[in-house]
Formats: C-alpha cells, sequence, structure tokens
C-alpha cells in the first residue's frame, strides 16, 4: 500500500476498531480519535445508499467523500472487504481508501451531469450517453449505442442541421455552437436547445469522435420569444385608424407564433362609432372581423368574416368579457368541452379526427380606456402545449395594444362622422338658381389620420344676376376646424348679401376671423384660414376676383388656352391691417374658370408649380360635359394619398344679350318719369310680359320718382329679363333708402313699402361714384 493509501477496521456495527497510519496521514485523524466512533462520522456527506443494513458493509465500496479534520472535503476511492467470523458470519470489514482518479471524477461528473451529453464516433453513431441524453432522446443507453444520431433522433430539418454541424466539427477539429428545436421524446413537446459540439481527440491529436451537449432553453426562448412578440406588436399594431386593418394585424401577430388559430370579434357598436350601450348578461353577439390559420390542419373558420355568432355565458369569450381578464381553457373542462362540442364542424367529430381536435383556448378580452370593444381568441390543436399563465399575460399586453388601436379607430370614425355631417350641411346640397354661370363641383374628405379638414366652396346668387363664387380653407383639421368652416361659410353669405365688392368682404371676413382668435371665450386654437371669393356679372362678362392667401384660380378660354388668372393676394384671414386688392376681367362667354383648395396641388415632395400646370393640361383635356372635367382634374392633378381635404369648383360663363337687357339714362326732372313708365311698357310688350306691366309700371315709376327727388345726377334705369325680371334704377348718391311705415297722415313714404309687397325681393348695392336700387318680380307662368 502506497504513501497516501489507507487501512481500517470496522465491526459488524460500523464502529472503528483499527486505524493504520496511513489512515492518519490521509485524514489527519489520529488513532485515539478514530478508534470507537461510527465510521460514518469521518464522511463529509451521507453516501446515497441508504441506512446501513445489519450485517451489511458500513460503507458502499466505490467513490465517498470524507472529511479532512481540518474541515476541507476528500474524494476517496474504497474497498470493503468482510472479516468471517465463526459460524461463517460478518464479524467485521476492512476498508482501504485511496484519493480518487481525475479520470474516475470526470466519468461521474459524465453521468450525472443535469445537461444531456453524447459521445459520437466519427460516423457520427453513439458510443456513450449519460442517462440526461437518454431522457432526451425517449430510449436507453442499450437501444441508442451503435445507432446514429438521425436513425435516434429522426430526419427532421434540425436535427440534420446538427448531424451536418457534427460533421464538420470533426473535419475541422473546431467546435461550434447552434440553436435549435426539436421534439421531445419525453412529453412529445416542442423544446429549444442550445447545442454545442466538440472535437475528441486521441493522444496524437488525431480527431477520434464528436461530443455534443444541449442545454434546454425552452423557458427562455418562451420569454424572449414573448418579449420580442411585444415588441413587434409596438410596430404591427395600429399602422392605421382602421379597426378592422388593426384586428388582422393582431391575427397576423399570433398566427403562427404562438397560435394555431386566432380570431378577433368586435361588437357591432364599435364599427357603427356609436357610444357603448348598457351590459348585460344575456348571450353576447358579437361580428367576427378578423381570422387566420396556420395552415390547412389548423381549426376550420367556423364564422365567416362580417357575420355575427352568439356567445353563450360558458364560453371562454363570454367568461372573458364578463370578468374583464384573459381566460384559459383547455380539453376536459366541462364548459370548453361542450364549447367545443357545439363549435366544431362536424368533420372533427368523428374518431378519425380526434388527434387533431382543438385542445386548448385563450379569450382575451379588448379593453380599452374603461371600455370593453370584443375578443381575442386563440386556439392550439397542431401543437401540443397547452396555453399558460405566461401566455395569458403576453397576450393580455398586445390585446391591450390592439385595443387602444381600435378604440382610437373607433373615436377617430365617430368623430369624422360628425365633421362629415356637419360638413355637408354646410356645404351647397343643390345648384342654386341663377343663370350667371354653369357649374360643377367636387369635395373630397381627407382620408388621413389628421382628420377632416375645414375646405368649403359656395355659390351665391347677387343681384342683377350677378352670382358669387367662394372657395375657403380653414388651418386645422376635425371637428373645430369644421365649426369654424361653418362660422366662416355663414360670415361671407351675410356679407355677400349686403353686395360688398370682393375686396371689402374680404376685409369685413379677416376682421371677424382676428376677433373669434382674439376671443379667449371661443376654443379656436391656431385659428387662421384662406378665402377667395369672385363675382361674375353676366352682363358685363366681368370677373372681379380677390383672394386672402388662397392659390388663384385657373382660367380656361374658349380657344382652348388655360392659364392662372393673375392675383395679388393678400395675407391669410385673420394676419390683419393688411388690404386686400381686387381683379377685374372680361370673360368672352364659355370661359371655364376653377377654383379649388391646396389640398388638390400641394402635398409632401410635391412641386406645386408643377401641380398647377397639371391642372391647366387637365382643364384643356376634352370632356363631355363641366361635371365629367372635374373627374379628368380629380384623375390628371389629384395626389394618390391626399393629406388634406379638396374642393374643386368649376364654373362655366355665360353672357346675356341685348336680348335680355335694355337700359335708359334718366334726366333730373319729374316729367321723366312719364316717358321712362311707357319706354317700360313698351320694352315689356316686346317681351312678350304684358301680364305683369301694372306691377311694373308702379315699381319702375317709384323707383324713378326716389332717385330724382333724393340722388344725384347721372340718374340710368336697367330691365333685366332672366329668371326674373330685374328693376335697377342707379344714381352717383351714396345714400342707401330703408325701408319705413308711414304715418296716417303723411303724404310720402309709401312707396318702398309697395315696392317691397308687389315683388319677390328688393335691395340697394354700393358702387363706386354712386348706388342702385333694385327690385325682382316673377315671371309669368306659360
Amino acid at each position: 500500500m502506497d504513501d497516501a493509501s489507507a487501512a481500517l477496521v470496522v465491526d459488524a456495527r460500523g464502529v472503528v476498531t483499527g486505524w493504520s497510519e496511513g489512515a492518519r496521514r490521509l485524514t489527519g485523524f489520529s488513532a485515539d480519535e478514530a478508534v470507537g466512533r461510527p465510521v460514518r462520522d469521518l464522511l463529509a456527506e451521507e453516501p446515497g445508499s441508504g441506512e446501513t443494513r445489519p450485517g451489511g458493509p458500513p460503507l458502499p465500496a466505490g467513490v465517498v467523500t470524507a472529511r479532512h479534520r481540518d474541515g476541507h472535503a476528500m474524494t476517496l476511492r474504497t474497498e470493503v472487504v468482510p472479516l468471517r467470523g465463526p459460524g461463517d458470519e460478518t464479524a467485521g470489514f476492512v476498508i482501504t481508501a485511496a484519493p480518487a482518479d481525475a479520470r474516475e471524477l470526470g466519468g461521474r461528473v459524465f453521468e450525472q451531469s443535469s445537461l444531456p451529453v453524447s459521445v459520437f464516433d466519427t460516423e457520427h453513431r453513439f458510443v456513450r450517453l449519460n442517462a440526461a441524453a437518454c431522457e432526451a432522446m425517449g430510449g436507453s443507453e442499450e437501444t441508442l449505442l451503435g445507432r446514429t444520431f438521425l436513425e435516434a433522433a429522426g430526419p427532421s430539418e434540425a436535427n440534420r442541421v446538427i448531424d451536418r454541424n457534427m460533421g464538420t466539427v470533426a473535419e475541422t477539429g473546431r467546435p461550434m455552437r447552434d440553436e435549435t428545436y426539436s421534439q421531445s421524446g419525453a412529453d412529445h413537446g416542442r423544446r429549444a436547445w442550445d447545442v454545442e459540439m466538440w472535437p475528441l481527440r486521441d493522444t496524437t491529436g488525431r480527431v477520434t469522435g464528436t461530443a455534443l451537449a444541449g442545454l434546454d432553453s425552452t423557458e427562455q426562448h418562451g420569454a424572449r420569444r414573448r418579449l420580442a412578440l411585444i415588441d413587434e406588436a409596438t410596430t404591427a399594431l395600429g399602422t392605421t385608424l382602421d379597426a378592422v386593418r388593426t384586428a388582422e394585424e393582431l391575427v397576423a401577430l399570433l398566427v403562427p407564433d404562438f397560435a394555431d388559430f386566432a380570431a378577433v370579434d368586435l361588437l357591432d357598436w364599435v364599427l357603427d362609432a356609436e357610444a357603448p350601450p348598457p351590459r348585460d348578461d344575456l348571450d353576447i353577439v358579437m361580428r367576427r372581423v378578423a381570422h387566420a390559420s396556420a395552415g390547412p390542419d389548423a381549426p376550420a373558420r367556423v364564422v365567416p368574416l362580417g357575420r355575427t355568432d352568439v356567445y353563450p355565458p360558458y364560453s371562454p369569450p363570454a367568461m372573458a368579457l364578463r370578468e374583464g381578464r384573459a381566460v384559459l381553457a383547455r380539453r376536459g373542462e366541462p364548459g370548453f368541452d361542450r364549447w367545443m362540442a357545439e363549435r366544431e364542424p362536424q368533420s372533427l367529430r368523428t374518431e378519425k379526427a380526434r388527434a387533431s381536435r382543438i385542445h386548448a383556448e385563450l379569450a382575451v378580452p379588448l379593453l380599452a380606456r374603461g371600455t370593453t370593444l370584443g375578443v381575442a381568441v386563440a386556439l392550439r390543436n397542431l401543437r401540443p402545449e397547452e396555453f399558460v399563465e405566461d401566455d395569458a399575460v403576453l397576450a393580455e399586453e398586445i390585446a391591450g395594444r390592439a385595443a387602444v388601436s381600435v378604440d382610437n379607430a373607433r373615436r377617430f370614425a365617430r368623430e369624422r362622422a360628425t365633421a362629415m355631417t356637419l360638413q355637408n350641411s354646410l356645404l351647397p346640397k343643390v345648384r342654386p338658381g341663377q343663370a350667371a354661370v354653369e357649374i360643377a363641383h367636387r369635395y373630397l374628405p381627407t382620408a388621413s389620420a389628421a382628420g377632416i379638414g375645414g375646405d368649403w366652396f359656395d355659390v351665391i346668387p347677387l343681384s342683377g344676376t350677378r352670382v358669387a363664387l367662394v372657395v375657403g380653407d380653414v388651418v386645422g383639421h376635425g371637428i373645430p376646424s369644421t365649426a369654424t368652416m361653418g362660422r366662416l361659410c355663414t360670415a361671407v353669405r351675410t356679407l355677400a348679401d349686403v353686395d360688398l365688392p370682393p375686396e371689402e368682404l374680404l376685409t369685413h371676413l379677416d376682421d371677424l376671423v382676428t376677433h373669434l382668435t382674439a376671443d379667449e371665450r371661443d376654443d379656436v386654437p391656431e385659428l387662421g384660414a384662406t378665402c377667395l371669393y369672385a363675382v361674375y356679372d353676366p352682363v358685363s362678362r366681368l370677373l372681379t376676383v380677390a383672394a386672402a392667401g388662397h392659390p388663384p384660380p385657373a382660367l380656361l378660354l374658349p380657344g382652348g388656352t388655360c392659364r392662372l388668372v393673375p392675383l395679388n393676394a393678400g395675407p391669410p384671414l385673420g394676419v390683419g391691417s393688411m388690404p386686400f386688392e381686387a381683379t377685374e376681367l372680361k370673360l368672352p362667354e364659355g370661359s371655364v374658370v376653377a377654383f379649388y383648395t391646396d389640398g388638390l396641388v400641394d402635398g409632401r415632395g410635391r412641386d406645386v408649380d408643377h401641380a398647377t400646370q397639371e391642372l391647366c393640361r387637365a382643364l384643356t383635356v376634352p370632356a363631355g360635359s363641366l361635371d365629367a372635367q372635374c373627374d379628368v382634374v380629380l384623375k390628371h392633378v389629384l395626389p394618390e394619398e391626399p393629406g388634406d381635404d379638396v374642393a374643386l369648383l368649376l364654373a362655366r360663363t355665360r353672357a346675356l344679350g341685348a336680348g335680355q337687357v335694355a337700359a335708359r339714362d334718366v334726366a333730373r326732372d319729374p316729367e321723366e318719369v312719364a316717358a321712362v313708365r311707357k319706354w317700360a311698357l313698351d320694352l315689356l310688350s316686346a317681351w312678350d310680359l304684358d301680364d305683369i306691366s301694372f306691377v311694373t309700371e308702379l315699381v319702375v315709376s317709384e323707383l324713378i320718382t326716389n332717385a330724382i327727388r333724393y340722388g344725384e345726377t347721372p340718374i340710368r334705369v336697367r330691365l333685366i329679363r332672366d329668371r326674373t325680371l330685374i328693376c335697377e334704377v342707379t344714381d352717383s348718391s351714396s345714400t342707401s333708402p330703408h325701408l319705413r311705415r308711414a304715418h296716417a297722415f303723411d303724404e310720402g313714404g309709401r312707396g318702398l313699402l309697395l315696392v317691397a309687397q308687389l315683388t319677390q325681393r328688393w335691395g340697394s348695392r354700393q358702387a363706386d361714384g354712386g348706388k342702385t336700387i333694385w327690385a325682382e318680380q316673377a315671371l309669368p307662368r306659360r
């Protein structure tokens, strides 16, 4: 026995009775300290053989851990030899001990490792496996030795990659690491593995085999995947303000990485952008808006898209909505089995298809801002794993993000519908009764997330067969912008009724916007607007245009040439303290004037000058009608994705000829009244309007008399035959008449009252160097 070996004798009870010098050197205990003590007291830990049996060895033969006298542990290799006494009974034991060999320790590490470790020869055949590797492969070492890795693990793509990598390790002699997924032989579940392979060499350095160790990283991989899904949800969900599109993005995120089938059902009021109805405990009705399957063997789509379905109280979706949390359900639970029996197609109720039945369901409510919008459902039948609590937490996180996007879409749709209703109530529904121009128009609300803007247009009949053409654009989007547009539209109509010139009307409108901005009671942040106001007179064929920060109109002449109307546009409304200038053009009959808002020609990355040139070219394209010409302009000029509302108004000018207009100068002499009456009666007879000659005679007489009595020369009378008969009297005085009720004994003051009662409407308008008083009366029916 060498110096590192020890010998000791114990009796049948395991008590030390003999202690050698080698034992003292090895353990540090003297004979006096060791003899008389149980031999097990000298061990650092109890051996794994359990309690000592009567007559059995006090220590197991093999490797044990002993305790040195100074306290450190020692690994010893022991041999136990029994001593026979009388009657062949065991009288004691001789135990020899020596430090364990490092190779023997390595063998223990190999066998007891919790990591699957396998050794292969150069042909990839199993040479040795530890217990963990046998468990992972789903077989015993006896059945696996001699078989190749692919024969034992199966020819899946992941296993083929491992096999190829082992070949690379054997050829190059360099270790490799890989991450792979496989079906575990123990639980038939999909497992994630971190695999490390390294070469085995003999004493000469030649590679004689390959070792493979795997770390089961399924939980870590699941955690990483959950974090990746949450990160992906941040960018994948809510890319548009569309509830259905968000639902489609949600199921695309869940299938196939998380579920074999996923669906999103929403309550009907969400899609209609209405307020949520009161909750009840009856069966819940929801509408299917999105679903997706992982493949042909995944669960079938029982509910078609767009159809409603009823969810009874015991179903997981109804429970999730009622409880406001994720609900896990699995096969074997009464409620789940009942629900699946009602939902599964008849083909899945056969014995042949039992293996593909749904075995797990996860229902998650879509909750946003305290409101329940619907439910997301995930099913599994292809993958064997059931949903766990971590899956529920992940699903709730993702569903919460999707719910916020759906609720944003619902709120946007509701605000958009409100703004559209308000906008449509303010825009002209029908073409007003006027003969000055033929009109066609288009209004296209933007589909961007900013919401509907404040674009508007209007066609306002004025006195003397003239017409006002208006286009405007309010800064901002949404209901506040639309409400401001309504204010400005009403203000323009009011100012137009006063018959102000375009530049003066814009000045008054600018003052209004300035006052609205300064008024703190009005919740109108950053109020501002552009406006273009034009007046066309079919008698003189004059077009008068003034603009406040608005793009100039395009003019298409009858010859086919098109150009922009040169304007000296003033600042946008609300800037204040800047004058507006009007441009006056005399147009040939049949000219087309195009008024528009900047949404037609402006946009991200778009050159406005180039877009206006496209507008002019589009106007020259032949079209069958003015309405068709609107479509041609939008087709050629409108951006693919307009970022703002678009308003387009086309007006084709008309002209009133000599057969419809007659005028005469009047001297400031009371005797001229009779001559003017006779002139008017003769004109009515020529126009075949004798039926209204009596009223016309009274109107002409009263207006001429007032002009001679109170006005200034020159005085001029004009009759216009259009849809009505218009009588106009112009003089150089700026004093406007007003209607009053004469007292019983007054000699005058009843003339305008008679005019107001006998005609459809009357009024006055100011002009440079005077005023015009006019009255309209209906033409006789033929």
